[in-house]
């Protein structure tokens, strides 16, 4: 239960303690540039996650780091397992990215304009045409440059098993040609969502795995690319990796 308080205590409060320097990225973007101002929202989110997690006393096991491209964009792509995966992938991933979230988030005051600010989108599950333009804003976004993590699932699993990946969601690395990065994520729905939403200290496992270029997918296999990826991602979960 302390620990529970102790997570839930630093999310809020640090959260408001932030409260100028929000107020400070508009400032920042007109004066030096949007560079400047998404360089600084990166590293003020980046520093609120690893908080976040040390409050939690929750340790992740990452693998595979080395196959996060260092001179140039990408789409990460996994699993979807519990709301704790937002914070596990903040704090894990070196480069600056952003969300393809669900559109409830939007009305969370303060974290949503942190997620504006790190070019998240927020997408109506509810809205078959919002939905497609958000995947052409992200693709749009994809190739200005920026990182962009999605869960093709669509939504988090309540049982642990994986859901199909929807195909739609591949447009995003197809369309823009920025290479996919899969990743895997397991424990932290035991940490979160399967303890009553009281902070468990749970093992969680993150394996980020090689990098897909969607350029090098035959056309006739570009169909089946969210299999393809699916198949990469299920391994680890599957004993397979």
């Amino acid at each position: 239960m302390l620990r529970s308080i102790r997570f839930y205590s630093q999310l809020v409060f640090s959260l408001l303690g932030l409260i100028p320097k929000m107020k400070k990225v508009p400032r920042v973007a007109e004066e030096k540039g949007q560079a400047a101002a998404d360089d600084m929202s990166f590293h003020v989110v980046k520093k609120w996650s690893r908080e976040a997690m040390v409050a939690s006393g929750v340790k992740v096991e990452i693998e595979g780091l080395e196959h996060i491209p260092k001179d140039r964009n990408v789409l990460f792509v996994g699993n979807h397992l519990s709301n704790f995966d937002f914070l596990v992938l903040l704090d894990a991933i070196p480069v600056p990215v952003g969300f393809i979230a669900k559109v409830e988030l939007k009305k969370i005051p303060l974290v949503a304009t942190w997620m504006d600010y790190i070019h998240c989108l927020f997408m109506d599950r509810s809205d078959m045409k919002q939905q497609m333009q958000i995947i052409l804003q992200g693709i749009k976004q994809l190739k200005e440059g920026y990182s962009m993590i999605v869960f093709p699932e669509g939504t988090r699993s309540k049982t642990g098993k994986m859901l199909e990946f929807k195909a739609g969601t591949f447009k995003l690395a197809t369309k823009s040609k920025v290479p996919i990065v899969p990743f895997t994520i397991m424990g932290t729905a035991d940490v979160l969502e399967n303890n009553g939403y009281r902070i468990a200290k749970k093992p969680v496992k993150l394996v980020f795995h090689p990098a897909v270029d969607v350029t090098a997918v035959p056309k006739e296999e570009l169909g089946s690319l969210h299999q393809t990826v699916q198949a990469i991602v299920a391994g680890p979960l599957e004993g397979k990796a």
